[in-house]
């Protein structure tokens, strides 16, 4: 996953009040409501960093949050976790991901999924994570990250991770 590349005329910013929140529709409840009334809260608090992908007339097509967080050392599979202190552990959160219903179909959800991996990737150079895990809301979304090598966490079916060896290797590739 060397380069990302997006439609022309879209753009990455990270999200700001100017941006028109309440006019985003991905066709999920909980996750247009999240981007509407809570992703701009959480960042203006260092809980999380949102980015927008913007259409070249300033819709948001898509976004995702990030954050950091701890999974208990119990709760990882032991390919993970054999050589790892017996202790919470720092991961990753891909908290959100979002494509407006205007533009599913184009492939803005791989466009989306690879940009966040690459920001926690590169984030990982300074704060150290053992793996990237994250909640997905159904089977779709599930299948959609399993494509990409996510895999259930133990006793957790829709609780998802990439290890961060894992990712390390889809950054080379």
């Amino acid at each position: 996953m060397k380069e990302i590349t997006i439609p022309p005329g879209m753009r990455w910013e990270g999200l700001c009040r100017e941006h028109p929140r309440k006019g985003f529709d991905c066709g999920e409840v909980a996750v247009n409501d999240w981007l509407r009334t809570q992703a701009l809260q959480h960042q203006s608090k260092h809980l999380s960093v949102t980015k927008v992908l913007l259409a070249p007339r300033g819709a948001i097509a898509g976004y995702f949050t990030v954050a950091t967080g701890q999974v208990d050392f119990g709760d990882l599979p032991a390919e993970i976790s054999r050589t790892l202190p017996r202790r919470a552990l720092p991961v990753a959160v891909l908290a959100w991901l979002g494509v407006s219903s205007s533009q599913q179909g184009n492939g803005l959800g791989q466009v989306l999924l690879a940009q966040a991996l690459r920001d926690c990737h590169e984030a990982g150079k300074t704060f150290a994570f053992v793996a990237v895990i994250l909640d997905a809301i159904h089977e779709r979304a599930k299948s959609f990250y399993q494509h990409w090598d996510f895999a259930e966490l133990p006793g957790h079916p829709y609780r998802l991770y990439l290890s961060a060896r894992q990712l390390e290797a889809l950054m080379r590739g």
